[in-house]
C-alpha cells in the first residue's frame, strides 16, 4: 500500500534526526579513553607536583568512568605532611574527574523534563536546531579546554552537552514517532538506539592513543561532536515539519497535507489524515495530562508504572556498569590490549541493535523484551563465575570475556531500544508527551544512580557484582512476563483493555482511548 512506503525524504528525515542520537552515542562514551591524559592534565593545570601522581594512578586505575567523591578541605592546613598533603590533592583530582563525568548525568536529568514542552512550543524542527546551539556551545567549551582552566571548561560543557542530550532523549523518539508511517513505527523508533551506539563505538574508536586520545589532541576529540551538530543544523531546513504537530497543535491542515505528502511521498494522504483526524478529536476530548495524574487516575496508573519499570530495567540491568568499566573488566579478566577488546564489545553493541531493527516488527516488542532480558540473566551470571573462578582456572578469563559480549548482545536485542518507542506506544495524545518526559527523566535519573554508585558497589562485591545485578534482571524479566502486554500493532484502545486485563479491574478507562492509526495495516 502506498502509505507505508519508505521514501527518500522520510530515510534523509530520519538521518537527520538521529544524528542527534549519533550525538548523545559519542558524548557518552567520549570520556572514557583519555582518562589518565585528563587527569594528569588537570593535575598540571591545577599545579600538583608529580610526587603524589602514583597516588592518583593507583587510585583511578580501575575505573573507566565516575570515581568515588572525596571530599577535601577548604584551605590548607599549616605545616601539612606531604602524605596529608597528597591525599588532599588526590581527594581534589579524583572530585573534579568525578564531576567531569556525572555533571553529563545532572544536565541530562534536568532537560529531559523540558525535551516535549520544547517540541510543542517551537515544533518539532525548531527544538531540534535550538538544542543544537547548546550542543555546540558544549564543544566549543570542552574544544577549548586545553587552551584554560581545563578542568572548569570540561566540567561546563559536559553539563552543556548533558543538557542537550536530556533534550533530545525525548524528542527524537517523539518526532521519528510522528513521521513514521504506522507499519514502520517500531523499526524506525529502534534507529534512535542504533545511532546512539554507532556515537559510543566512533568515540571508543576516536579514543584510541594513536587517533585522537593521546596529550596533543584530545581537547579535539571533545570539541569534534560539534560536527553533527552542524550537519544537522544545515540539514533539518530541508526536513518536513511533523504533521501530527502542526495538524493536532497548530490546527493547519494545509501545511500538514504538504509535509505528509513529502513523507509519503504520494497524493493521496486520506488515510493519515483519517488518523489524525481521529487523534485530533481524541486531543480535543483527552486535555494535556499533569503528572499527578498520571499517578492517580487509573487508566494511566498501570501502563506509566510498566514504563518506568522498563527504563529502569534498561538501566538497572548492569550494562551501564559493563560499558562505564569494561577496559578494567577486561584487565581483571588478564587480556593484554582491553581498549580493543571494549571497542569489540561497542561492534557487538552495534550489530544486535541492527538486528533488533529487523526482528522489532516481525517478533513483537514484548517477546523482544524477555528474551534479551532472560539471555542477560543468564550472561551475568556466567561473567560472576568466570571472574570469581578466575585465580583457579586461567581458562575462565574466556567465560568472563564471552559473557561480556554475549550480554551485550542481548541488551541490545530488546531492553536496549524498546522501552524508549514502547512508552510512546502506551499512551494517547493527551499523557503522551508527559508520560515520554517522566520515562525520559526515569531513565537519566537511574543512568546517574549507577554512574555514582557502581563503582562503590564493584568495590564492595568484587568479583560477585555481577550475582547481584542477575538477581536484579530477574526481577525485571518476571515483572514483564507477568505485567507488560504486547503492543505490536495494536490500537491504543487494545493496549489499554490488555493494561486493565493485566491489573485486574474491568472498568472502563475514563477517556475514549483512541485510535486505529496505530494498528497494523500490514500483515508484517
Amino acid at each position: 500500500m502506498a502509505g507505508d512506503k519508505i521514501t527518500g525524504t522520510l530515510v534523509f528525515t530520519v538521518f537527520t534526526a538521529v544524528l542527534s542520537s549519533f550525538q548523545f552515542g559519542y558524548d557518552i562514551g567520549v570520556i572514557n579513553a583519555p582518562q589518565q591524559i585528563i587527569i594528569s592534565h588537570y593535575r598540571n593545570v591545577l599545579g600538583i607536583s608529580l610526587d603524589d601522581r602514583k597516588a592518583t594512578n593507583n587510585y583511578v586505575i580501575n575505573t573507566t568512568d565516575t570515581l568515588p567523591t572525596i571530599s577535601y578541605p577548604g584551605g590548607p592546613t599549616p605545616g601539612p605532611r606531604p602524605e596529608e598533603e597528597t591525599m588532599t590533592s588526590t581527594g581534589l583530582i579524583t572530585m573534579l574527574w568525578s564531576l567531569s563525568v556525572s555533571t553529563f548525568a545532572v544536565g541530562g536529568m534536568i532537560a529531559s523534563f523540558f525535551g516535549g514542552w520544547l517540541g510543542d512550543k517551537l515544533g518539532r524542527i525548531k527544538a531540534l536546531l535550538a538544542a543544537n546551539s547548546l550542543s555546540l556551545a558544549g564543544a566549543l567549551l570542552m574544544g577549548c579546554a586545553k587552551l584554560g582552566p581545563s578542568h572548569i571548561l570540561v566540567i561546563a560543557g559536559r553539563s552543556i552537552s548533558g543538557l542537550y542530550c536530556g533534550l533530545i532523549s525525548g524528542l527524537v523518539p517523539m518526532y521519528i514517532g510522528e513521521i513514521a508511517p504506522t507499519s514502520l513505527r517500531g523499526a524506525l523508533g529502534t534507529l534512535h538506539q542504533l545511532a546512539i551506539v554507532t556515537g559510543i563505538l566512533i568515540s571508543q574508536i576516536v579514543g584510541l592513543d594513536f587517533i585522537l586520545g593521546n596529550h596533543d589532541l584530545w581537547h579535539i576529540m571533545f570539541g569534534l561532536s560539534a560536527v553533527p551538530a552542524l550537519l544537522q543544523s544545515l540539514f533539518l531546513i530541508f526536513c518536513p515539519e511533523s504533521p501530527r504537530y502542526l495538524y493536532i497543535k497548530l490546527e493547519e491542515e494545509v501545511k500538514a497535507k504538504q509535509s505528509l505528502k513529502r513523507l509519503r511521498g504520494s497524493d493521496d494522504v486520506t488515510k493519515d489524515m483519517n488518523e489524525m483526524k481521529k487523534e485530533k478529536e481524541e486531543a480535543s476530548s483527552e486535555k494535556k495530562v499533569s503528572v499527578t495524574k498520571l499517578f492517580t487516575n487509573s487508566s494511566y496508573r498501570t501502563p506509566m508504572i510498566v514504563a518506568l519499570m522498563l527504563h529502569m530495567a534498561q538501566q538497572f540491568s548492569g550494562i551501564n556498569g559493563i560499558f562505564y568499566y569494561s577496559t578494567s573488566i577486561f584487565q581483571t579478566a588478564g587480556i593484554s590490549q582491553p581498549v580493543y577488546a571494549t571497542i569489540g564489545v561497542g561492534a557487538i553493541n552495534l550489530v544486535f541493535t541492527a538486528v533488533s531493527v529487523l526482528l522489532v516488527e516481525k517478533a513483537g516488542r514484548r517477546s523482544l523484551f524477555l528474551i534479551g532480558m532472560s539471555g542477560m540473566f543468564f550472561c551475568a551470571i556466567f561473567m560472576s563465575v568466570g571472574l570469581v573462578l578466575l585465580d583457579k582456572y586461567a581458562w575462565m578469563s574466556y567465560v568472563s570475556m564471552t559473557a561480556i559480549f554475549l550480554f551485550v548482545s542481548f541488551f541490545e536485542i530488546g531492553p536496549g531500544p524498546i522501552p524508549w518507542f514502547m512508552v510512546a506506544e502506551f499512551f494517547s495524545q493527551g499523557p503522551r508527551p508527559t508520560a515520554l518526559a517522566l520515562a525520559a527523566f526515569c531513565n537519566w535519573f537511574c543512568n546517574f544512580i549507577i554512574a555514582l554508585c557502581f563503582q562503590y558497589i564493584a568495590d564492595f562485591c568484587g568479583p560477585y557484582v555481577f550475582f547481584l545485578f542477575a538477581g536484579v534482571v530477574l526481577v525485571f524479566t518476571l515483572f514483564t512476563f507477568f505485567k507488560v502486554p504486547e503492543t505490536k500493532g495494536k490500537s491504543f484502545e487494545e493496549i489499554a483493555a490488555d493494561f486493565r486485563k493485566k491489573s485486574g479491574s474491568a472498568q472502563q478507562p475514563k477517556a475514549p482511548v483512541e485510535m486505529e492509526f496505530l494498528r497494523d495495516t500490514e500483515t508484517v
